[in-house]
């Protein structure tokens, strides 16, 4: 028994060992096991709370809250003078949700009488869209936000809201944005450009400036329960919107019209395929004006706008997109010609420069001259004979400017063409600017240079040259041209402006006065004859370049261009004007191109105040005149009244009661029938910081907004057409810098 009972003993103790092992190896176990779950939970809380907070706490913010952006108002686009040349019109984006429409049809307790059908038939057939792509975005029952059109006129909207209002339809809204409105249309439209239908920059200055004139997207954020319908007393809050900068150019309107004119009736008449044309400032590089032909409508830039271009769509010999690239691209900066005889004004200088001659040189021309294996032959083939210094310049002899480059040398040659900006650009402000087309130096034969003296056989652009010329005329200093004036903020403040210091003097003050003499003696009495005006002394080039077609010189088409300064004494402005393989006989530059430089620099001249000194016998050559009164201190409706009766036209500018100046100033002789523009005083600012409203009834955008600047107050802008509605009403006293919200039908 003894033995039996030891033995289970023995056995029990086993069975305590067994038992404590089992139970120290659960534990240790379950301590692992909790370890690693707590690593788990650990990790998940890292990934969660660290990780992934952001995008959660974004999922969060969705599900909790509903946000709605609020546009901000694109930077208005200004000539130099104030004048519009594009701006932001209030405009309404339709759209729908879904989600809401589906809960009105589900609700059994407040039955309505619409439909998805009825509601997508009447708004394809007010908006103009196809009726089942309606239907499609109406199935998205998960959504709250789905586009119908974007940016709609004042007139549909109303339509729209007529509809929902009489048919009590849920879930179709409209929220307020701005459509880009352009005053003037197809002025200037190269240069600024259009926006899409995002109001993002496509071209032009508005696809330059898109990010200082489109500003900051504002939002409202407010709370939403499980339904996603507004919490009555959420959470909201306001972010604003930071209004886009306006930018000021150094185009002016009226140049600008007077520049494309020229161009439309230039390349009509002479039936050519396209012209272009720049007026520049000479002593800062301020562009003036800037155009091309073909043009467009900037409110509607898809539409192939002349019609010579539209034909050719039409009969299928241009593509859509072919004749749209056309008329947007602005030739001035986006293409490279031979500029022909307008160069020689740069082969002028330089040499001049250099001493290789002066102005007592002469040049005995046979008709041609031969340089290597070639013959390269004058205009006048029975050749000029002798002649001084400016009839050279005066009869555009080929050979002799040939032999004054080859006196130069290759690298002093190259040397005055990079230091001119024709290599390497001008470094406008405008996007897509070409670069010159040369030969390399190290490998340019003389016959190269030969060809380069007179212009020819090499390539550059428009504003490069005029830009190089004008250094040439106005004492020898390089300017980069230039558009952009300044940026101003929404508030007034002004970010950036141009500095027009030099770039660089290229030429000395003494070989500019000679160049100078030479060029008013090639439009006295040589080439340029026809680009005289009667009363201004005008200095000039003409060019005439062969054209290339396929790879091979044509003989029958040509590129004509005449270069202009004005006034001699004192150079003010510089003008280019170049046309493109004109059909009339003979396409010369001094037939085709210097008739329309001579329109342009006369109303140019006039229009800015530069009064004409005529000698006797040409006030009757150059055609009645006027001299302009003085209208300075006297009303408007006065000023007008003796304008009027002098038989001149007026344009007031401001809206005060005494006129303080006017332009063309008095006394200048001007054609009959010329505008004068009469400047009014300052509206003052009274002690109160408040100003009167001005009445802007009747008024079209661009005067509304000019009435509105002389105050010192802002326009926001709905419709189109002449003032219908203000808020605040006329009269009314407010802050300097208010917005007031005009509408225009």
């Amino acid at each position: 028994m003894a033995q039996n009972g030891g033995e289970i003993n023995r056995k029990s103790e086993k069975v305590r060992r067994a038992n404590r092992i089992i139970q120290n190896r659960t534990m240790i176990l379950m301590a692992v096991l909790g370890v690693l779950v707590f690593l788990i939970l650990v990790i998940k809380l890292f990934s969660l709370q660290i990780l992934r907070h952001d995008e959660l706490e974004a999922k969060a913010l969705d599900q909790q809250t509903r946000s709605t952006e609020v546009a901000a108002t694109r930077g208005t686009i200004y000539d130099r003078n104030g004048n519009i040349m594009a701006i932001s019109a209030t405009a309404e984006t339709v759209f729908l949700s879904p989600l809401e429409m589906d809960r009105a049809l589900s609700d059994k307790d407040n039955p309505v009488a619409w439909t998805k059908d009825s509601v997508a038939q009447k708004l394809s057939e007010i908006l103009e869209i196809n009726k089942e792509g309606i239907l499609k975005k109406m199935e998205r029952t998960d959504s709250q936000y789905e586009v119908l059109k974007l940016r709609v006129e004042e007139d549909v909207a109303d339509q729209i809201r007529t509809f929902i209002n009489d048919e009590g339809v849920v879930g179709v809204y409209m929220v307020t944005d701005a459509k880009r409105y352009y005053p003037y249309a197809t002025l200037a439209s190269q240069i600024i450009g259009f926006v899409g239908t995002d109001n993002y920059g496509l071209y032009g200055l508005e696809a330059r400036y898109n990010d200082v004139l489109d500003g900051e997207t504002g939002l409202v954020v407010s709370t939403k329960d499980p339904t996603g319908s507004d919490m009555l007393y959420g959470y909201e809050q306001y972010y604003k919107a930071q209004n886009g900068s306006d930018i000021v150019l150094t185009l002016d309107a009226t140049v600008q019209y007077y520049v494309e004119k020229a161009l439309s009736e230039m390349v009509t008449s002479t039936e050519a395929q396209g012209a272009t044309g720049i007026v520049m400032d000479v002593e800062t590089g301020a562009v003036l004006a800037m155009a091309s032909s073909p043009t467009y409508d900037l409110n509607d830039p898809s539409a192939v706008y002349e019609s010579r271009l539209a034909s050719l769509v039409k009969d299928g010999q241009l593509d859509l997109a072919d004749a749209q690239l056309r008329q947007w691209r602005n030739r001035a900066i986006n293409d490279t010609y031979e500029p022909g005889s307008t160069f020689k004004v740069l082969t002028l200088a330089a040499a001049l420069e250099e001493g290789v001659i002066d102005e007592n040189t002469t040049f005995d021309c046979t008709g041609s001259i031969h340089v290597l294996d070639a013959t390269i032959h004058c205009s006048n083939r029975a050749g000029h004979g002798h002649q001084t210094l400016e009839q050279t310049a005066g009869n555009s002899c080929n050979p002799a400017f040939i032999t004054y480059g080859l006196r130069l040398g290759t690298e002093k040659f190259y040397r005055y063409m990079k230091d001119f900006g024709l290599v390497n650009g001008s470094g406008i402000d405008l996007e897509g600017e070409a670069l010159g087309i040369f030969a390399p130096q190290e490998t340019a034969s003389e016959l190269d240079l030969a060809c380069y003296a007179f212009g020819q056989n090499f390539n550059t652009t428009p504003v490069a040259l005029i830009s190089a010329q004008a250094a040439c005329i106005n004492g020898g200093y390089l300017h980069t041209p230039y558009v952009v004036e300044r940026v101003v903020d929404s508030e007034g403040n002004v970010l950036s402006s141009h500095d027009s210091t030099p770039v660089r003097q290229v030429v000395s003050e003494e070989t500019s006065a000679l160049v100078r003499q030479c060029l008013e003696y090639v439009v006295s009495s040589g080439t340029g004859r026809n680009g005289q005006v009667h009363g201004y002394r005008i200095g000039g080039k003409t060019g005439t370049a062969q054209k290339y077609v396929d790879g091979k010189v044509s003989h029958d088409k040509h590129i004509c261009s005449f270069l202009g300064f004005a006034p001699m004494d004192d150079p003010e402005i510089g003008l280019l004007l170049i046309v493109d393989e004109p059909s009339v006989r003979p396409d010369y530059g001094s037939t085709v191109a210097a008739p329309y430089a001579r329109m342009i620099m006369e109303e140019t001249l006039k229009y800015m105040g530069v009064q004409p000194e005529y000698e006797e016998g040409e006030a009757e050559i150059a055609g009645k005149t006027v001299t302009v009164p003085d209208v300075t201190g006297v009303s408007p409706q006065q000023a007008s009244d003796t304008l009027t009766a002098a038989g001149l036209r007026t344009m007031v500018d401001g809206i005060g009661q005494t006129i303080t100046d006017q332009l063309p100033a008095a006394g200048a002789e001007v054609p009959d029938g010329s505008l004068v523009v009469v400047y009014t005083e300052e509206v003052e600012v009274q002690d109160d910081g408040l100003v009167d409203v001005p009445d802007l009834t009747g008024k079209s955008l661009v005067p509304a907004n000019r009435a509105l600047r002389a105050v010192g107050l802002q326009m926001k802008i709905s419709g189109s057409g002449v003032c219908v509605s203000q808020s605040p009403a006329a009269g009314e006293r407010v802050a300097s810098g208010t917005t007031v919200t005009v509408e225009f039908n």
